[in-house]
């Protein structure tokens, strides 16, 4: 018999992660964001993310429970003021913005991360993606990612079904 004072906890039931082949798991998810600009990009970067191991689905859900989704990037003398607009959205954009005017320093940034994928592809130079504050530009050396994208890219990804569900 259990002693009264001791809790009991219910943990919800498991749910086997639902495995899918890259280029499905862009394809689907470009059709999921439908209108949104540049939907293809942010699908290609959020199964990048996943695929390398990092939480690209669980920003993209939140993000999109956002009310701004858009932000005109103008630089000021500190460099570009994100103001809390998930870079999921604003990523596409940035690297655009990077690739015409060089490194920029970006503050006030959610959901940094989504930077990462654009810069590794661009061979761009990235601060810490976690930080609410870091720069992109300059050069990158080496991509220590590809390694994990070519497992992905063989074997499929897993993928989160309640994520997968929201989106």
């Amino acid at each position: 018999m259990r002693p009264a004072h001791l809790a009991t906890c219910s943990l919800p039931p498991y749910t086997q992660p639902m495995r899918m082949d890259i280029k499905t798991a862009e394809a689907e998810l470009a059709t999921k964001l439908g209108s949104i600009p540049d939907a293809a990009e942010i699908a290609w970067a959020t199964v990048w993310l996943e695929a390398c191991g990092y939480t690209g689905l669980k920003f993209l859900a939140e993000a999109l429970g956002d009310e701004r989704r858009a932000l005109d990037l103008t630089r000021d003398a500190l460099g570009l003021d994100l103001q809390q607009v998930s870079c999921a959205f604003l990523a596409p954009a940035i690297m655009r913005e990077v690739r015409a005017n060089g490194r920029a320093f970006l503050r006030n940034v959610r959901h940094g991360l989504y930077m990462l994928p654009f810069a590794v592809r661009e061979n761009i130079g990235i601060g810490c993606p976690v930080d609410p504050s870091f720069a992109v530009g300059g050069e990158r050396h080496k991509n220590p990612y590809a390694e994990k994208l070519a497992l992905a890219e063989a074997e499929g990804i897993e993928i989160d079904e309640a994520l997968w569900g929201a989106i």
